[in-house]
């Protein structure tokens, strides 16, 4: 399945040379779907996104590593994000969608594969806060793996579960910025709370997902993502969240890719956005 000439044909390349090494630590694979189907409680269903396209997109933006992220359309089988890793192990990491029903052979059969880390959904449109009874369960067999937990949170769920997320006992991750709307400014009350948990030494956060919270060309994004990155620069990601699931508007990644010195201006501060910093938690060569 030859796809990639018709798909790049819509995207330029970067101005922005990324340094070798960069991670893009937020993206999926889709599908295809009549190889690995999508779950029948999802909550939409995306056009296939496989891992041919993905490897053809980091090739023209001249992308290294990658973290396959599994996205709810999905649930809780890992295979297609375990099928593109299995595809070139030193170069890809994930992270996996799990649920009571895994037992620690599971776990073990996923981090053989490169998983290092569990996704939870609170956002609303993906049906809101999870079972914290299976949430907490999962964080007890996951802590002692080396692994994270990723948090996908809508602005408005910062404050109200920043304590639970201050107590958790493992490295932690927030996807998108949070989300936080771009047009509230630096000073809104949630992108202060996210500040004040990205200063915890087992806080990550993404500045990815400025097409989630802005429009082209992403400039009310930038101010957000400085302030996280300054924040905590030794642990903040970058990614291009490709496909671009339940999207606003069709996003160019090289766009996405331009913004990474208005984010981190300095080479040294780009080099441990895209190379340093997700290496040391993902554990690339």
């Amino acid at each position: 399945m030859n796809v990639q000439p018709a798909f790049l044909a819509k995207r330029r390349k970067p101005r922005f040379k990324l340094p070798p090494g960069s991670c893009d630590a937020h993206c999926h694979v889709f599908g295809p779907g009549d190889k690995f189907p999508y779950a029948p409680n999802r909550r939409y269903t995306p056009e296939d996104a496989p891992k041919e396209t993905l490897a053809a997109l980091h090739a023209h933006l001249g992308i290294d590593r990658a973290v396959i992220v599994q996205a709810s359309c999905h649930g809780a089988d890992n295979a297609a994000m375990l099928d593109c890793i299995a595809s070139d192990p030193r170069r890809y990491r994930g992270v996996a969608i799990v649920d009571d029903s895994f037992i620690d052979a599971d776990f073990d059969k996923l981090h053989s594969g490169g998983v290092r880390g569990a996704r939870f959904n609170f956002v609303k449109h993906l049906g809101g806060a999870p079972d914290l009874g299976v949430f907490n369960r999962v964080i007890d067999r996951i802590k002692g793996r080396g692994w994270h937990v990723v948090l996908h949170l809508d602005a408005p769920n910062i404050i109200p579960l920043s304590d639970m997320i201050r107590k958790l006992p493992l490295p932690f991750v927030v996807d998108h910025m949070g989300r936080v709307p771009s047009a509230a400014g630096v000073d809104q009350p949630p992108l202060r709370a996210l500040i004040e948990l990205a200063r915890l030494e087992n806080c990550w956060i993404k500045v990815c997902g400025a097409e989630r919270i802005s429009m082209p060309p992403y400039a009310a994004a930038v101010p957000i993502a400085r302030a996280l990155v300054d924040a905590a620069p030794s642990r903040v990601l970058w990614g291009t969240d490709f496909p671009h699931p339940n999207a606003t508007h069709e996003a160019d990644e090289a766009d996405l890719v331009d913004l990474v010195p208005q984010y981190a201006a300095e080479t040294l501060a780009q080099k441990r956005l895209l190379v340093d910093n997700p290496a040391t938690l993902y554990g690339f060569d």
